[in-house]
């Protein structure tokens, strides 16, 4: 019984996310906006740097983890909801200013939810007497589904669509989405708080403390490339949906399937997900971790690469592909990554290391990527007003992104030496999954 509540609270959770993650571009693009879409995306990053800290810090010492996580989301469906609200009452000039700050306050409570949940989640199995190892992946899958439900939602009830009351709903759906789990939230097991016993402060949970491993010119040389490879990792969140849907200006592919659903087309990166999640196991045990994060590399330059030379009718196929290797793009990193650090850290800082990791990739990272894209992409795709130059832009601005990715890992490949002594394996379960992860693992001796 409890096993499906969570589940039911995992699917909530990302579905919340789901409902503009993906689609937003084309939101802000329909309403006049589409040269500030990489400053929403890079506010996720900026968020998550010190709002995921704080709020765990919170939820630790005053407030019970699942009030906590009913108060965020509260907040966050509140300011979504007031964000679509705004953009409905003012479709014919919607500015930048309100709709961001309305939307900046929802996504700063939104993101810690996800650390959140985890914590009630395993909370309330350990309270049942079951097993996390084997409870939590069925329950975590559930969010990945959430997540797809919602994008597909909004997808296929023509939410994305061009017209402005459409558009503005997939926000009220997010709100909606929030309501429900604010409420729900309330229903779940009571969490402890440690109000009499010591709490790692903020310095540790944004893993400041582990900079001392960068002492260690391995480790230094990991969380390097991790910073680097973190600047892929919103690139397509923020711009594909605008990207594919751009070629329903273009009178030979307007009235393609893939140019009007290219929300649809998108989710299938998070399916290829939580197929590819399976085989990191196997490829640890086979490969090694350096190998693991050159195939990660690698697949962001055929990530974007294939973005470049596809198209909405003779090259569906490799906007298909690009889909497929997104899964080890994001996973193999993310995860695989997760375990290295795990592994090479002393139990007595593994925490502030796992912080130091997502402030180097999903916050440091991810926020320069997406101003970087932002830069790039403006220039090249909305400098142009005509659609054939604008889709020029976009091929030029993909092979970019791959041309970074491309370097990056050549010089991963000749600069990082893995360290054979230590094998990862044999870690705890809770540190392998990644916030923003739509996927979700668990990894004990090379087994799922």
């Amino acid at each position: 019984m409890i096993r499906t509540r969570l589940a039911a609270m995992s699917f909530l959770e990302f579905a919340v996310w789901g409902s503009y993650l993906i689609s937003l571009g084309n939101f802000l693009s329909n309403i006049g906006l589409e040269k500030d879409i990489y400053w929403f995306y890079t506010v996720q990053g900026i968020v998550s740097i010190l709002m995921p800290a704080i709020i765990g810090i919170v939820a630790d010492k005053w407030i019970q983890a699942q009030r906590m996580l009913s108060i965020c989301h509260l907040i966050a469906a509140l300011s979504m909801g007031a964000a679509g609200w705004y953009s409905l009452a003012h479709a014919s000039h919607v500015e930048f200013g309100p709709l961001f700050v309305l939307y900046t306050v929802s996504v700063a409570f939104y993101m810690p939810t996800i650390g959140l949940s985890n914590s009630v989640a395993y909370s309330a199995l350990n309270k049942a007497g079951l097993d996390t190892i084997k409870s939590f992946p069925p329950i975590r899958v559930l969010g990945t589904i959430g997540f797809i439900v919602a994008e597909l939602m909004v997808n296929f009830i023509h939410i994305q669509g061009v017209s402005m009351q459409f558009t503005c709903y997939q926000l009220f759906l997010s709100a909606a989405f929030s309501l429900v789990m604010a409420a729900y939230a309330l229903t779940m097991p009571e969490c402890e708080i440690n109000k009499n016993k010591s709490v790692g402060g903020l310095a540790e949970a944004l893993g400041i403390k582990a900079f001392s491993l960068f002492k260690d010119s391995r480790m230094a040389i990991f969380f390097i490339f991790s910073f680097l490879l973190g600047v892929s990792l919103q690139i397509t969140n923020s711009y594909g949906t605008p990207f594919i849907s751009s070629f329903r200006q273009v009178a030979e592919f307007a009235d393609s399937w893939v140019s009007k659903n290219a929300t649809a087309l998108i989710s299938l990166s998070q399916m290829s997900e939580t197929l590819c999640i399976l085989l990191i196991p196997f490829c640890l045990k086979k490969f090694g971790i350096k190998k693991v994060m050159l195939m990660s590399m690698f697949a962001w330059v055929f990530r974007f690469g294939f973005f470049g030379l596809g198209n909405p009718e003779g090259g569906v196929a490799l906007f298909v592909a690009s889909m497929i290797v997104y899964g080890i793009a994001f996973d193999f990193f993310n995860v695989s990554g997760s375990l290295y650090v795990d592994a090479q850290t002393d139990s007595s800082m593994r925490s502030s290391a796992q912080g130091l990791f997502m402030l180097m990739t999903n916050g440091l990272g991810a926020t320069a990527g997406t101003l970087a894209a932002g830069f790039v992409v403006n220039h090249f795709v909305y400098s142009h007003e005509n659609p054939m130059e604008q889709i020029t832009g976009w091929k030029i601005s993909w092979y970019c992104f791959a041309g970074f990715a491309l370097v990056v890992a050549i010089a991963f490949w000749l600069i990082f030496k893995e360290d054979n002594k230590k094998k990862v394996s044999n870690n705890k379960p809770e540190d392998y999954y990644q916030e923003g992860d739509p996927g979700g693992m668990v990894v004990e001796n090379g087994e799922v």
